[in-house]
């Protein structure tokens, strides 16, 4: 019995003209969207070059390479582990997520993951679309990166998914994150940022300003304090209000400001202070899938963030705990 995990298929194909997309869908068979997702995760190559986008044009007669991943396992298994619950009736459940936990498990990633946690004391729901390029999401509503902690929630039945998802879409939520982040802000007042997010045209498991297929991308940052960390660097304890939702945003955004955030190794650099991005979601309000009254929930400034602030010399300002 061979157990070794599927390798992916490799396709070549002759281009006919159109764009990328809906070509390599025509030609493999494979759903657009399917397709969108390869072209995004840097599968498809055009003449030998990874495609950056897929609106990009073609004339036909090109050769099209798409390496296809192997589909995803949508058998995940429960697990016992400790969770922090922050809100749970038989409508959803809310969480304080710990840094290092991935959201939910994807290609090479099945355990260990938040929705592996809660298959471990609870049913959720599977959508359309659950063994999709993404992973398996039952009941995911928004994610928080592997190790940014705080306030995730969870949908417990298809109803209360597809009204929380709604107002996640909408803009009916409203969300507030503290950060360290480096540099001295010129002025301690808030700084709205509004600039589109898209994916790095090379790096792939990157965001940035711009980049390929950006969307809009709004972020309401209020410095809190400063602090020297020692060497020669200034660094300020920043809240973060995005308006919308796109990935990686804080952490692009505030790299964009010339202030990335505290250890993260992606968008600025490791830190002795911190093992992690300094990256907290505090604060989340949404409509109640049920009710429609706004739930508020909060999960308390996690230990090694408080540590690293405190490091500097630092003291939480009066007040933090409180919702903005």
């Amino acid at each position: 019995m061979n157990d070794a995990a599927p390798s992916p298929a490799l396709l070549t194909l002759t281009a006919t003209p159109g764009r990328l997309d809906a070509v390599v869908s025509a030609l493999s068979g494979a759903s657009r969207s399917q397709v969108s997702a390869w072209i995004e995760a840097g599968h498809v190559q055009v003449g030998g070059v990874v495609a950056g986008k897929a609106s990009l044009k073609l004339r036909g007669g090109e050769v099209l390479t798409v390496q296809v991943p192997p589909p995803a396992d949508a058998t995940v298994a429960p697990e016992q582990v400790p969770l922090d619950v922050i809100f749970e009736d038989e409508h959803l459940i809310a969480v304080n997520k710990p840094a290092g936990m991935v959201t939910h498990p994807a290609p090479g990633v099945t355990t260990g993951t938040l929705v592996n946690a809660l298959l471990g004391r609870m049913t959720l729901p599977e959508q359309s679309g659950f063994d999709g390029p993404d992973g398996y999401r039952p009941g995911i509503v928004h994610r928080l990166d592997k190790d940014t902690s705080g306030v995730i929630v969870v949908a417990k039945t298809v109803a209360a998914h597809a009204r929380l998802a709604a107002a996640f879409k909408d803009r009916e939520t409203r969300k507030a994150y503290l950060a360290i982040a480096a540099g001295a802000w010129a002025a301690q007042a808030p700084v709205n940022v509004d600039v589109p997010i898209g994916r790095h045209p090379v790096q792939r498991q990157r965001m940035t300003v711009g980049g390929a297929q950006p969307r809009e991308a709004q972020t309401l940052f209020t410095p809190l304090d400063t602090r020297p960390d020692g060497h020669g660097r200034i660094l300020t304890l920043v809240r973060a209000q995005p308006r919308t939702g796109r990935t990686h945003q804080l952490r692009v955004h505030l790299a964009h400001l010339g202030s990335p955030i505290l250890g993260d190794t992606a968008y600025g650099r490791p830190s002795d202070l911190i093992a992690r991005q300094a990256l907290h979601a505090q604060f989340l309000t949404i409509p109640h899938p049920v009710t429609g009254e706004a739930l508020h929930l909060h999960a308390p400034i996690p230990d090694d963030i408080l540590q690293a602030w405190v490091a500097l010399g630092g003291v939480l300002p009066a007040g933090l705990e409180q919702a903005p």
